[in-house]
């Protein structure tokens, strides 16, 4: 088992689903590890209660705000990206507010978090995005428009970031899931057999399948891997 031991870990978006699922693996093997959240106070409070990490309560929206804590945490070895909302498209825009919000929170926050940690990061450091498989099937559903065309700006990100810190050895990639039993695609929720009839491995993924890509990244096997989106998605995208 990969040891964290020494290393900084900061998760965007840590309190819940795939997020608190890194939060807790990383704190079990050995890293110093410090998550943010948005209004999920309780379920912060228990993963800092129960695993002995660090929480600030920041709203991802805040560009700002989550650029200084970044900061504030740097040096980090390994930043990993989770935080993520989901509103659909709106073909009379009169949702402009709130899918200006899902912008900034799924797209222009994690841009700014990445470039101030890659500032101060080691050499042999990790960024890791979580996007979605589903921005590869506009045929899923249009209504995922505006929040696959949010999270599919990372592939791009992860591309020419990773080709420009290559000299300092830090990988830079992006986990696109699938069929993830969180609160956003939950396993028992009204769209749930439809999302499976896309797949050729029909059921739902816990959090901790995601997680163990996320740290086979982290870890030395990803050392050679960078710039790539990866589909952890039980074949979604076929």
């Amino acid at each position: 088992m990969t040891d964290f031991a020494g290393k900084k870990v900061v998760i965007v978006g840590g309190s819940r689903g795939q997020g608190a699922a890194a939060v807790k693996r990383f704190a079990n093997m050995g890293a110093d590890t410090v998550f943010t959240y948005g209004s999920s106070k309780d379920a912060a409070d228990a993963l800092v209660a129960s695993h002995g990490v660090r929480a600030a309560q920041i709203d991802s929206a805040d560009r700002d705000k989550l650029v200084s804590f970044i900061a504030s945490e740097s040096p980090i070895d390994i930043l990993v990206i989770c935080a993520g909302i989901y509103v659909a498209f709106d073909p009379d825009n009169s949702n402009m507010a709130a899918i200006d919000r899902m912008f900034d929170i799924n797209m222009r926050s994690p841009y700014f978090a990445v470039v101030e940690a890659a500032k101060t990061m080691p050499n042999g450091g990790r960024i890791i995005l979580i996007g979605s498989a589903g921005v590869d099937r506009a045929i899923m559903s249009p209504d995922n428009m505006p929040y696959s065309m949010a999270k599919g700006t990372y592939k791009t990100l992860v591309r020419y970031l990773g080709y420009a810190l290559g000299d300092r050895e830090i990988t830079v990639n992006l986990i696109q899931p699938g069929n993830v039993d969180t609160a956003m695609n939950p396993v028992d929720g009204p769209y749930a057999d439809f999302m499976r009839s896309l797949t050729p491995i029909k059921r739902h993924m816990s959090p901790d399948e995601i997680v163990d890509t996320i740290v086979f990244l982290a870890g030395p096997s990803g050392s050679m891997i960078t710039g790539v989106s990866l589909n952890v998605d039980g074949g979604m995208g076929l």
